[in-house]
């Protein structure tokens, strides 16, 4: 079961403020487990900073392009998990305007922090982790607000769908992302921390398997040792005999092709 996945593409640093690793810890860890691909993708998310929101705090993003592209001979990918903050799809960043960098020097054009952000990544993990906005909302409201996520040029890949506790039509979504050449993920840490949500991550693998989605397995690693444990996930999938070949993360070339057919990352497949 170990050719489920060869790839982790949802893995936290130091960054996210909430785990506990640095980039290097990262990948010597990805190295010595095997792996083929890293993608490291921080939180970007009004979990890590609030208002009045500062240029300067994100940096972190805004530097990325100097990280090599193999390391270890481990591929190393440049990610973000973005949170959907509304019923409209927007991820956060969205509406916050700047004015001037991170020297203070004014833009030429108006920027928000989303487009400086999402401009220096190869891909981005949109999730939910605060739903107080969808409380109320219908099922026609959720779905739609997946579908608008997925048309978000830079996402890749719905993250934890199965544990943000939002329902949403689940047939209408896997079409969507499987039509865009997009990904939902199946997360490792979902089924290992927080079991009650295991009956609907298993539907949405199902229903996935039987419209011919693509999947992401990933570990949400937020401490080195996570990264490549999937041992949960394989289980569900091998009790449901899910296709390998709807896997996206079974190997590097394959993730780098889904990224350059869904028009991401177009120059993807030149990493290899």
């Amino acid at each position: 079961m170990n050719n489920y996945s060869r790839c982790d593409i949802h893995t936290h640093t130091l960054y996210s403020r909430h785990a506990y690793s640095t980039l290097a810890e990262n990948i010597i860890e990805a190295a010595d487990k095997g792996l083929e691909l890293l993608g490291s993708a921080d939180h970007f998310s009004s979990m890590l900073y609030g208002e009045p929101y500062d240029v300067r705090d994100y940096q972190y993003f805004l530097n990325c392009s100097i990280w090599p592209r193999v390391w270890k001979g481990v591929v190393l990918l440049r990610g973000a998990e973005a949170d959907i903050v509304d019923l409209e799809g927007n991820l956060f960043g969205h509406n916050i305007g700047l004015e001037s960098g991170i020297t203070g020097a004014s833009y030429d054009d108006p920027l928000t922090l989303k487009d400086l952000v999402f401009g220096e990544l190869d891909y981005v993990v949109a999730s939910i982790h605060n739903r107080s906005f969808a409380r109320d909302a219908s099922l026609a409201q959720t779905t739609q607000m997946y579908i608008n996520v997925l048309h978000d040029p830079r996402v890749h890949v719905l993250g934890h769908v199965g544990r943000a506790n939002v329902p949403f039509e689940v047939d209408e979504v896997l079409t969507c992302a499987k039509e865009l050449g997009k990904l939902v993920e199946i997360n490792e840490h979902t089924l290992a921390h927080q079991q009650r949500f295991s009956k609907s991550c298993q539907h949405i693998a199902e229903r996935a398997a039987e419209i011919g989605t693509q999947i992401a397995v990933s570990s949400d690693a937020h401490f080195c040792a996570a990264i490549g444990g999937f041992n949960n996930v394989h289980t569900l999938l091998s009790t449901i005999h899910f296709p390998e070949e709807l896997v996206a993360t079974r190997s590097a070339r394959a993730f780098l092709g889904s990224l350059g057919q869904s028009g991401v990352m177009p120059k993807a497949l030149q990493l290899l």
